[in-house]
């Protein structure tokens, strides 16, 4: 297994400075994918705070809408 950083002193082809000689390819850095630990499982059903929220905001929605109309009215 290769390390993360490869030991510029024993990388071909790197020159002083980091950079590579032109035409040559530069080292492969080890890859890490996929998780570390696997994923709880997400529920599959909409919590009870979210459709509080939504009651709450066609709640707001019906007020406002009701109060806009009545005072539309008491201008007429």
């Amino acid at each position: 297994m290769a390390a993360m950083d490869p030991d510029p002193a024993r990388t071909p082809d790197l020159e002083p400075g980091g950079g590579v000689a032109p035409g040559a390819t530069p080292p492969e850095t080890a890859q890490t994918s996929g998780l570390s630990a696997p994923e709880p499982r997400t529920r599959h059903r909409f919590p009870g705070t979210g459709i509080a929220a939504l009651a709450v905001t066609i709640a707001l929605v019906v007020l406002f809408t009701v109060v806009a109309i009545a005072i539309i009215v008491s201008l007429i």
